[in-house]
């Protein structure tokens, strides 16, 4: 079974959103400008590996909103997102944004559903280049 592992929040100003989320709830937020993403971290994590320490916990993440890319986002965990994209696809989804690489990292991915709600994939990779 596949489960909910992060989130992505759109922004059109993303230090503003990060003012906002940051003094709201005392979030984290760690930007990363060559990746033009701010990570979030939500609840505590192991610092060595970046995962939270409670089961069932997620953090996420935030970026420049685009037109595809405009409402709050939550990320499914899967094997394999070529499979997965391949399922949906014959399910009535569509590909929003193929399995790209996150160096070090893994793999996300993004689709479109048959109500037309757009979800991401994620896949750890350590290998992943």
């Amino acid at each position: 079974m596949s489960g909910v592992v992060h989130f992505e929040i759109p922004a059109d100003d993303q230090g503003r959103a990060r003012e906002f989320y940051g003094a709201a709830f005392d979030w984290r937020l760690d930007v990363t400008p060559e990746q033009q993403y701010t990570n979030v971290t939500t609840t505590p994590v192991d610092e060595a590996t970046h995962a939270p320490l409670e089961p069932g916990a997620i953090n996420g993440g935030m970026f420049e909103r685009t037109e595809a890319l405009s409402h709050p986002i939550i990320t499914v965990d899967v094997d394999d997102i070529d499979t997965a994209l391949e399922r949906i696809t014959s399910l009535g989804g569509a590909v929003v944004q193929a399995k790209t690489a996150i160096p070090g990292m893994g793999y996300f991915g993004y689709f479109r559903d048959t109500e037309g709600n757009v979800l991401g994939l994620w896949t750890t990779a350590p290998d992943a280049a």
